[in-house]
């Protein structure tokens, strides 16, 4: 990409009382940045229709341009590069969206228009529920699909435990920022980040100096529902920005996905309404997702209709254990007066055998009395 025409671009997103519609609108009409520069004090005899405000912003390149300038050396100092609308490594899959961004700035060493992106949203309060759905999912996408991009925002819950268990399994995974990449918000996951730049990357359509403001987190989701083939929301209670990413990819005409939970589920109850308003495919686990997304190739395909992906994770559980996991695995994070009533088994027999289970690796206690199934 011609280096003038990245500055230029730069200096566009910056023009003052822009909103980046109008800036793509504009992009797109003459197809040049630098050319809108060329022609800034005669703009209305390229585009007709241009507004006397309008001409009056695009005169106006001294500030945007020396801003652009400080934003290059930045870059040239972090390894950063700009993707500009027209460049062939700009997302093509974003490319398509009424209101994709005209630059994006990007570290990282992922190819951006991978074969199979998946972006991974939801609520930063995650459970224990939705932690184990993120990483049964992402374990057996890898089984079915060993390359495949991971999306997400890098914030807390959902996103972060998206990032770490694609990292776990090999995967590269993208961030996409609400912010400048002059900073990782939250700061605690700056590890997690920098590892990503390594297998993966951090993505955004702000340049340095800008905060983690609230609006910019709405224009993130655009990002991350735009880049992806399909939007998987793990957990999300009536309200959040997980159900906005997957209105904003309904629209995009994304494949949007839910993982169902309990009807009483505070962050169950957005996935269970998009499902059961048809604005999500329901989903639970991750060959529902490929047979869905028709992603199963042949070999695994005959695989799983051999033997399926059901492996027996705990094969030295005897028959009343077996019978307790059986019983989670319908139901997870269950009281122990409840598992009694409902394996017959007598409590203090239960307590022993829910003793033996943890000490395997297979349940966990919670507050309350209540058992978790780790897998």
């Amino acid at each position: 990409m011609n280096t003038k025409e990245i500055f230029y671009t730069m200096a566009l997103t910056r023009i003052s009382n822009f909103n980046f519609v109008q800036a793509l609108e504009l992009y797109k009409a003459v197809g040049s940045a630098q050319l809108l520069y060329e022609h800034r004090n005669d703009i209305g005899d390229i585009l007709k229709e241009c507004s006397p405000h309008l001409m009056k912003a695009l005169q106006n390149w001294d500030e945007p341009m020396k801003r652009a300038e400080a934003e290059l050396e930045y870059m040239h100092e972090h390894g950063i590069r700009a993707i500009t609308l027209n460049d062939d490594d700009y997302p093509q899959r974003l490319r398509e969206c009424p209101d994709a961004p005209i630059v994006l700035y990007y570290i990282g060493n992922s190819d951006l228009n991978q074969t199979k992106i998946v972006s991974i949203v939801g609520t930063r309060r995650i459970t224990h529920y939705g932690q184990d759905l993120i990483r049964r999912f992402v374990g057996d996408l890898r089984y079915y699909c060993p390359k495949v991009l991971i999306v997400s925002g890098l914030a807390y819950g959902v996103d972060i435990n998206a990032h770490r268990y694609a990292l776990e399994n090999k995967y590269e995974t993208i961030g996409v920022l609400a912010h400048g990449l002059d900073q990782i918000y939250p700061y605690r996951h700056r590890d997690t980040a920098a590892e990503m730049v390594r297998h993966g990357g951090l993505i955004t359509e702000f340049m340095t100096l800008t905060n983690a403001d609230k609006p910019n987190f709405v224009r993130r989701n655009r990002i991350v529902a735009g880049m992806a083939d399909a939007v998987i929301l793990v957990e999300s209670a009536a309200k959040g920005g997980g159900l906005i990413t997957a209105e904003i990819a309904q629209s995009y005409g994304r494949s949007v996905f839910a993982f169902p939970g309990p009807v009483d589920a505070e962050f169950s109850k957005g996935c269970n309404n998009l499902i059961r308003d048809n604005g999500a495919g329901l989903i639970s686990n991750a060959e529902d997702f490929v047979r869905a997304m028709d992603w199963m190739d042949e070999l695994h395909r005959q695989q799983a209709l051999s033997d399926g992906i059901e492996r027996d994770l705990f094969p030295d559980l005897s028959p009343e254990e077996s019978c307790v996991v059986s019983l989670l695995k319908q139901t997870n994070d269950l009281q122990l007066s409840i598992l009694t009533t409902k394996t017959g088994i007598p409590i203090g027999q239960l307590t022993s055998l829910l003793f033996q289970l943890e000490m395997k690796g297979v349940v966990k206690p919670l507050a309350g009395g209540m058992y978790h199934l780790l897998t």
